[in-house]
């Protein structure tokens, strides 16, 4: 590398070591060197400062992700429980409207079976979408059919075939539900 001073006796060595140069003492050569290094130097440094902040949003958006797999790591499992929470509710549906003096047994041990599953079910995250006698919403209901109804407000959902469910704030599954439209339509 070539020196881009020179070294005079007296004053100018006194400037030099303070670290003053004069541009007198550069070559125009050697002036159009230090701007084009300068010039990559500023280059590099935007160059950094950008990659710097990608790396900022990758590290971020990378918590953000472990954070919601960690959040939704039992979806999977849940919605392989769902049918058998489905088979519970049928089998108290039925054992209810059976008049059968020994379904008091099996209707109590089904009961219990049902509300334990349904206590696991719920501490870990699951919930119950409300759908019956509520407005249909195609977020998180799913009509299956409309039924003429005078008695109740157009879009209204007036019966509940299968539950819907939703693990904090992402659904699951819809509410299968039969939702009210206006006699003649």
């Amino acid at each position: 590398m070539e020196n881009i001073t020179s070294r005079s006796e007296g004053k100018e060595d006194n400037e030099e070591q303070s670290g003053s140069v004069e541009a007198e003492q550069l070559t125009p050569r050697e002036l159009e060197d230090l701007r084009s290094r300068a010039a990559k130097a500023d280059e590099n440094w935007d160059r950094f400062v950008r990659l710097s902040a990608d790396f900022d949003n990758y590290k971020k958006r990378a918590a953000r992700e472990r954070t919601e797999a960690t959040r939704f790591a039992n979806e999977s499992l849940l919605e392989k429980l769902l049918p058998i929470l489905d088979n519970f509710d049928m089998a108290l549906t039925a054992a209810a409207a059976s008049p059968a003096a020994g379904n008091d047994s099996l209707k109590t041990g089904v009961a219990m079976i049902h509300s334990q599953l349904k206590n696991v079910l719920t501490e870990a995250g699951l919930e119950e979408i409300p759908a019956a006698n509520q407005v249909f919403d195609p977020n998180w209901h799913e009509a299956v059919s409309q039924e003429e109804r005078a008695d109740v407000p157009e879009g209204m959902v007036v019966k509940e075939l299968r539950k819907g469910y939703k693990l904090q704030d992402r659904l699951v599954r819809p509410a299968s539900v039969v939702v009210a439209k206006k006699p003649g339509k």
